[in-house]
């Protein structure tokens, strides 16, 4: 039912977990798709060729995001390979796993996750702006802790709360255009969030997730793709909650 045939998508982070998972189900879906990494560069080649095994082309830049130069470098890749762009999908950003009351957290630790996970999304969000026209998408990938606070990571959660004001900003100003909207994932069993998976706190996790189960990284890729979709073409400015009912917020 959903057919992205002869778009172009471009996704953030997509060298693993999420990230991943999205542009391989863009790809399926018939999108060509652009993917960045930051130092992961083998990885997502890995992912380029998997596009490419689909019948789609795939194109990869890496780099700091939070680097205006590389961004512009990236775009001006992606409007050099494709001609165009479609659908935008800012999934790239870091969750520091060391717990830090705000009194001890540092201003380096807080720059270094405001740089990554929302200056990137400015940068990168404006810039793709800039190349698509009518009938575009954009995703922000947002978090629950973005909507509910998160104690001992005031840093990540205060950016992933800044994405959502960002979004419905953006779904304003871009109407009718461009339709702008968030998915906001619970825990993920993913890479980035390992160092809260030992044995004893997942299974604590798994317990206070009403559908009983942490999320794989492509229960959050579906509904990304169908943000991305026609299915989805009468929402802007919505925060799309993935979580298995463990934050009712919607």
């Amino acid at each position: 039912m959903i057919d992205l045939s002869g778009q172009v998508a471009l996704l953030t982070g997509g060298s693993r977990g999420i990230g991943r998972a999205a542009a391989l189900l863009l790809a399926q879906a018939g999108a060509d798709v652009a993917l960045t990494f930051h130092t992961r560069a083998d990885q997502a080649e890995t992912v380029a060729r998997e596009i490419q095994a689909l019948g789609r082309r795939a194109y990869v830049g890496g780099g700091d995001l939070g680097d205006p130069e590389v961004v512009d470098r990236l775009l001006a890749g992606v409007r050099r390979e494709f001609g165009r762009l479609d659908i935008f999908v800012a999934n790239a950003g870091i969750w520091p796993a060391e717990e830090r009351s705000l009194a001890n957290l540092s201003l380096a630790r807080w720059r270094e996750t405001v740089a990554a996970n929302l200056d990137s999304v400015f940068l990168t969000t404006r810039a793709a702006l800039g190349l698509m026209s009518r009938g575009g998408r954009v995703v922000i990938v947002s978090s629950t802790a973005g909507q509910r606070g998160e104690a001992f990571h005031a840093d990540y959660a205060a950016t992933k709360g800044a994405l959502i004001s960002l979004a419905k900003s953006l779904a304003v100003e871009c109407a009718p255009d461009i339709l702008v909207n968030c998915v906001a994932p619970g825990w993920v069993d993913t890479e980035m969030s390992a160092p809260a998976f030992d044995p004893e706190n997942r299974e604590r996790i798994r317990r206070s997730i009403p559908l009983q189960r942490i999320a794989t990284a492509e229960d959050v890729a579906g509904p990304i793709l169908f943000l991305c979709s026609e299915l989805a073409r009468h929402l802007t400015g919505e925060v799309l909650n993935v979580n298995g009912g463990s934050v009712l917020c919607g």
